[in-house]
């Protein structure tokens, strides 16, 4: 911004001048003519006292106070002042240190003349000096006790020409314009400029009088060519001047807002009392007070407490401002919320079970768990609600399942996807000192299904992700507690509501992410992968109907039978849900849809069968090649358990001439490692059992590869795979054909039980697997998997290696 006053130095005790008061700085800049070149007297000396000046420089013309209160300096002052009135004036470079030697100065400065020295009475001396003419240091004839120089008196360079002219105008005209913008500046200083008629005397006065850096003045002094000085100083104005119309553009902006704020205050009571007048009726805050306390009725008296008070608050504070619309949102948010309302359910069993079988196919321990919650709520219509956890791979219907589960009780349904949340208030709510503060997503659910008892998903649990921001899961123990969650928190609502009549339903994939106390609250249930029979009637009964509806043609467009849909199944689709099957039948139903409507015949009948089904959906993409694949020695066929279910696993072993090394590849885990390394031992130690002529390892390096290297595998199951994998290979002897295992194997010989039995048969099922080996201890789990997914499976236990070895490599069936 423009000073109107003078620039002075700063008072710091540890300089050598004290700062001016602002009336001695409002009177300087009148001590000298401002309108014409300073005269010069002719006997100026050439030999100079020199006082250094800290963050100041005086300009020819210019009358200032200097406060000097160092002892050496009064003295440099005295001296001179005993000689000549003229001293010489040279800014500082550095300032960090006391003491000041030539090369702190610059070389150019100005003669000044000493008009006046009073004492102060704490000591030190006040100069009235006034600047006289530029002067550049040739050298320093003495440097102590005192600075004193030889000095050369310097003029400006005046060009008289047009462009000199037009730059002058320039700057009186931004001069102008920036005392019209600034209010700190005087309209009088419109006059002493239209006075001012010499580009030295102005540009020197701005120099003076404008704020600016050390260095930048020191420039503009150095600067001889007034027209070079022109330029400079109009860059110095225009940056200025943009600064102000910036400054001016914004405060014009708020002054805008203001008014409109206040023109809004002053018609809204005007606007009350026309009403009260007219009686036509209350302001909208006394309806909202009015509302809200009709609706404080329907909540519980723990819960009127708190919100009697921040009624109570409400009615002191304005509509207008920002801490009544705060109190304002949070009472909507508790009054909304179903305190009271509840669903009744639906007692009918039969009418329960037929919802669920008229969804779902399959899945009978599902359905028979909600039909218990039904009896059960039944006799005891104020238990507590289940909280359940369905486990399996994608496409087998879990978030589907909750849908037909609100629908059969007869509960509205909510669902809550949980993937990827890594802040724990997402859960609980931020707290009111927040701003944009809102509840958590439960107790948003809840008002957004408007009952207090609804079917309440948490989907993909097993995604919840722990970070800086908190950790969602341990968020939910709370909620998914039957104990606590009666009385849960939310941090934003900060009063008890009872989550108890809540049904609960989570959905996982695996439940190796689900931290344990968390899991240990929820009951789990199983939902395997289904099989090729079971995927036919669900396609038959589900998706193909689904289908006919979203494509917009009729269910005479389209004839497929059996064999084709289970053609669909295992030859282009390769999973334990039935997703892909869904898009598979959705392709075939747009083709049909497309036919159709460039015909336009909706009476068209599409036949889809074996032969031409590759024009609707191409050439097949899954094969199968278990029969081909095992009839080499070294592969084995094993039983793995993923988080997308169960997976048939080839192994494949190869040896060649080399320094008794072991190599596995496929991207396995540090205990399928342990369990390659286990198997190759236990043969190495137990050569004659399998009448091995030469010990494994001995001149040869052994390669096992687990195929399908881009998937990560992991765990313990695949050791018996692996030691038959390289038994078959030792003895050149392929294992049987539409054969599987899966089995921890000890260094003993042991068959230790795994888990995933579930999901490894229904895998194997849908390979088209015939037998099974399983470790014995496995046994009673075949009780839990339906008697159609059995059916047609043959399955071997065994407790020790070798007997798994006799039925791998025997005659019998193959």
């Amino acid at each position: 911004m423009i000073l109107i006053l003078v620039a002075h130095t700063n008072m710091d005790k540890q300089d050598n001048q004290q700062q001016p008061s602002d009336q001695e700085q409002d009177s300087s800049i009148f001590q000298s003519d401002p309108y014409s070149p300073i005269k010069t007297p002719d006997n100026i000396p050439t030999n100079l006292f020199i006082l250094p000046l800290r963050n100041i420089i005086i300009f020819p013309g210019m009358m200032f106070p200097v406060v000097v209160l160092k002892e050496n300096l009064i003295e440099t002052v005295r001296s001179s002042h005993s000689q000549t009135p003229y001293i010489g004036l040279i800014a500082r470079k550095k300032t960090d240190h006391e003491d000041v030697l030539p090369q702190d100065l610059y070389e150019m400065g100005i003669v000044a003349k000493i008009h006046k020295i009073i004492n102060l009475p704490e000591g030190g001396i006040s100069l009235v000096v006034q600047g006289l003419k530029k002067m550049k240091v040739e050298r320093y004839i003495r440097t102590t006790p005192h600075l004193i120089a030889k000095v050369r008196y310097i003029d400006d360079i005046i060009q008289d020409d047009d462009e000199t002219k037009a730059l002058f105008r320039n700057v009186q005209n931004l001069l102008k314009e920036i005392i019209s913008l600034n209010r700190d500046i005087s309209e009088d200083m419109n006059l002493v400029l239209a006075n001012m008629t010499s580009p030295q005397v102005l540009t020197d006065f701005i120099a003076s009088h404008f704020k600016m850096k050390l260095f930048d003045r020191q420039d503009l002094l150095e600067t001889l060519d007034v027209k070079e000085r022109l330029k400079k100083i109009s860059l110095v104005l225009s940056k200025e001047l943009n600064l102000l119309k910036l400054g001016d553009k914004i405060q014009r902006q708020i002054n805008k807002k203001i008014e409109k704020s206040q023109k809004e205050f002053f018609l809204r009571e005007q606007l009350k009392a026309i009403r009260k007048e007219l009686g036509e009726g209350k302001d909208e805050k006394s309806l909202d007070i009015d509302r809200f306390e009709q609706e404080l009725k329907n909540l519980p008296e723990y819960a009127k407490k708190g919100i009697e008070e921040e009624i109570k608050r409400m009615k002191l504070m304005m509509p207008e401002s920002a801490e009544y619309h705060v109190i304002r949102n949070y009472i909507e948010s508790i009054l909304k919320l179903p305190w009271t309302k509840t669903t009744t359910d639906n007692s009918n069993i039969d009418h329960a079970e037929k919802i669920l079988n008229r969804d779902h196919y399959g899945l009978e321990r599902v359905k028979e768990r909600i039909l218990e919650f039904m009896a059960v709520r039944q006799l005891k219509p104020k238990g507590h609600g289940p909280i359940l956890c369905f486990v399996g791979p994608p496409g087998v219907g879990k978030t589907s399942l909750g849908k037909s589960i609100a629908e059969s009780l007869g509960r509205k349904f909510y669902r809550l996807s949980l993937g990827g949340m890594r802040d724990e208030a997402e859960i609980k709510g931020h707290r009111r000192t927040y701003i944009g503060a809102m509840p958590g997503r439960i107790m948003q659910g809840i008002k957004i299904s408007a009952t207090n008892n609804p079917v309440f998903m948490l989907d993909e649990v097993d995604k919840v992700v722990s970070s800086y921001q908190g950790d969602p899961a341990a968020a939910l123990l709370e909620a998914l507690d039957p104990e606590q969650n009666g009385e849960f928190l939310d941090h934003y609502l900060d009063i008890p509501f009872d989550l108890s009549k809540v049904m609960f339903i989570c959905t996982a994939n695996v439940l190796s992410t689900i931290p344990s106390a968390l899991l240990d609250r929820m009951e789990v249930i199983d939902l395997p992968g289904y099989i090729p029979e079971e995927k036919i009637e669900i396609a038959k009964k589900y998706l193909l109907p689904k289908q006919i509806d979203e494509n917009g043609i009729q269910p005479k467009n389209i004839s497929i039978n059996t064999e084709t849909i289970k053609d669909i199944i295992m030859h282009y689709t390769q999973e334990a849900g039935v997703r892909n099957l869904n898009r598979e039948i959705g392709r075939i139903c747009r083709k049909i849809a497309t036919r159709i409507a460039r015909e336009s015949n909706s009476k068209l009948c599409v036949e889809v069968n074996e032969k031409n089904l590759d024009k609707f959906l191409g050439p097949p993409k899954v094969f199968d090649e278990i029969v081909r694949r095992v009839q080499s020695p070294g592969v084995a066929v094993g039983l793995a358990w993923t988080s997308y279910g169960g997976e048939i696993l080839f192994i494949e072993s190869a040896k060649m001439p080399g320094s008794k090394s072991l190599e596995t590849t496929g991207q396995l885990g540090e205990v399928m490692e342990e369990s390659t390394k286990i198997a190759l031992s236990y043969i190495r130690s137990h050569c004659s059992t399998f009448k091995l002529k030469k010990m494994p390892l001995k001149d040869i390096d052994i390669h096992i590869h687990f195929p399908a290297g881009a998937t990560p595998k992991d765990g313990p199951s695949a050791g018996i795979a692996v030691a038959t994998s390289l038994l078959s290979l030792f003895k050149n002897k392929p294992m049987k054909p539409r054969w599987a295992m899966t089995g921890e194997l000890t260094l003993t010989g042991r068959v230790l039980p795994v888990g995933g039995i579930k999901e490894k048969v229904v895998a194997a099922k849908r390979s088209g697997i015939r037998d099974i080996i399983l470790p014995e201890r496995n046994k009673k789990d075949l009780d839990e998997i339906p008697k159609h997914v059995l059916k047609g499976l043959t399955f071997h236990f065994a407790e020790t290696y070798p007997q798994v070895y006799e039925l791998a490599f025997s005659k019998g069936r193959v």
